[in-house]
């Protein structure tokens, strides 16, 4: 499933090379960082970790990453964006017919089209705009991904929300 490991809730789409994340970091007591907020507002590191509040993006595409914060993304909008992609990959595989491409729209942020790619996977062009001031829209093409193992990838991520 992923590629990248954070610890919290995550939903990988593509592959080890080109892939885009929907991912809320676990807090490690052991990161510099949290120990240095820790020392500054007075509390063992231990107090800090645990489930992140702080939704990311991330994504690689042939060797080259990067990832951009959502600040006030809530869990029900992370889970609304997993069941419209779980709902749409459902439709497009209809038993004994053609698949179909679909598209699913994740907001301002995130959007992704989806393409077969022959069997039972499908590609994936997934829109990114960073927030910010003058945000950059950039498209990330991931490789083939088997449609059986994105539902189960997005049932664990749905049942890791619940």
């Amino acid at each position: 499933m992923s590629p990248v490991a954070v610890g919290g809730p995550a939903l990988f789409i593509g592959t080890g090379t080109a892939y885009v994340a929907l991912v809320r970091p676990e807090l490690d007591p052991a990161d510099p960082g949290v120990r240095l907020a820790a020392e500054r507002a007075g509390v063992a590191p231990e107090e800090f970790a645990g489930p992140g509040d702080t939704w990311a993006v991330l994504f690689e595409d042939d060797g080259g990453g990067d990832g951009f914060e959502l600040p006030g993304l809530r869990d029900s909008e992370a889970a609304g964006f997993a069941e419209r992609l779980r709902a749409e990959l459902a439709a497009a595989r209809t038993p004994g017919g053609t698949p179909e491409p679909f598209g699913v729209d994740g907001g301002s942020v995130l959007s992704l089209d989806a393409r077969p790619a022959g069997g039972d996977a499908y590609t994936f062009a997934a829109r990114l705009t960073p927030p910010g001031d003058e945000p950059a829209e950039l498209t990330v093409e991931t490789g083939p991904v088997s449609a059986a193992d994105l539902l189960a990838d997005l049932d664990a991520f749905l049942g890791s929300l619940a």
